[in-house]
């Protein structure tokens, strides 16, 4: 199965087609597995970057004509011509491009348009012709989707990875899609038996300084502040400041704030993920968090109050911090 079919494209009958989402990584990851397609293998590729190349690349490939001319599959990255603005000096390329366009099922050569964009100007007389006779395929996802986009990646690509492997690295990756799949890439290479397992995460795929914060908080909650202190002290050692430290303390306390406050409305965790639009594991963890809402409503006070200290130089050292840890 072709990636493209995890985000249910238009439809699969052209060869000519439009990627598009603002996911740079992830697009491309989609294009270069469509490109593999037993159907191009022996075509002749090209790839054209419009921000470099110009326009006018492009118009020349899509009008080539010899007797000799081989079939070429034409890779287009950054068309900003599909964007809502563009400079005058283009016009008249464009307004050239669009009537190739619009006789797009005519070229022999197929059209694979990767736009990285977060919109792209569907009101645009160029973009309503492309997307008339291309496929478009759009790789838009919400956060709580990034664990069934990797494991429908790994599924398609012949990989297994247990739900408590696929949490992990969701986990390590800070939910992040971007750097979820650079991991999954990583551990396919080293994978042996194309199977995904906590131990190879483990033993692989680093923890996220705001995972490593999130566990401080954990154990610091459980009262086991010797840990606590001493995970403290090697994030310290490593160069991270206080302030950095800080900022993820408040963001974690306000994300169980907000996740308490909706339990005690009686919200399930299926109503939770898709208010917050956040990964359902990171939920799960908030929502088994058995530190009370007041405590939480308190202890983000204090940790604002100790931000600005230290922004306007009332504090100094890191012992202010160690403190805060210690009062949780």
């Amino acid at each position: 199965m072709a990636l493209i079919e995890l985000f249910k494209p238009t439809n699969l009958k052209n060869s000519h087609t439009l990627i598009t989402g603002p996911d740079a990584y992830l697009n491309d990851y989609v294009a270069k597995d469509f490109i593999r397609q037993e159907k191009f293998k022996n075509l002749e590729q090209t790839i054209i970057d419009c921000s470099e190349d110009g326009i006018e690349e492009l118009i020349a490939n899509l009008t080539e004509s010899s007797l000799f001319a081989q079939q070429k599959l034409i890779v287009v990255k950054n068309p900003f011509f599909l964007t809502a603005r563009i400079a005058d000096k283009y016009k008249k390329q464009v307004n050239k491009l669009q009537l190739i366009l619009d006789h797009l099922q005519e070229i022999e050569n197929i059209l694979v348009i990767i736009a990285s964009y977060e919109k792209i100007d569907k009101r645009k007389k160029i973009s309503k012709i492309l997307f008339d006779q291309v496929d478009v395929v759009e790789t838009k996802y919400r956060p709580y989707e990034i664990s069934g986009l990797i494991k429908g990646i790994s599924k398609s690509e012949g990989y297994t990875i247990t739900n408590q492997a696929l949490q992990l690295l969701i986990q390590r990756s800070d939910q992040v899609l971007d750097t979820a799949l650079n991991n999954y890439v990583k551990l396919k290479s080293i994978s042996e038996d194309q199977k995904i397992r906590e131990s190879l995460i483990e033993q692989n795929v680093d923890r996220s300084l705001s995972e490593n914060i999130f566990e401080i908080l954990t154990v610091a909650f459980k009262g086991d502040y010797a840990q606590a202190s001493a995970r403290l002290d090697e994030h310290l050692r490593e160069g991270n400041n206080a302030i950095q430290i800080l900022g993820i303390f408040e963001s974690q306390i306000e994300f169980l704030m907000v996740v308490k406050t909706l339990q005690t409305r009686r919200w399930t965790r299926e109503q939770i993920i898709k208010e917050l639009k956040a990964n359902p594991y990171r939920i799960k963890l908030a929502m088994q968090n058995v530190v009370t809402l007041e405590k939480l409503k308190y202890l983000l006070q204090k940790c604002i109050a100790l931000d600005f200290g230290y922004k306007n130089g009332q504090y100094r050292g890191n012992e202010y911090l160690k403190m805060f840890i210690l009062s949780l």
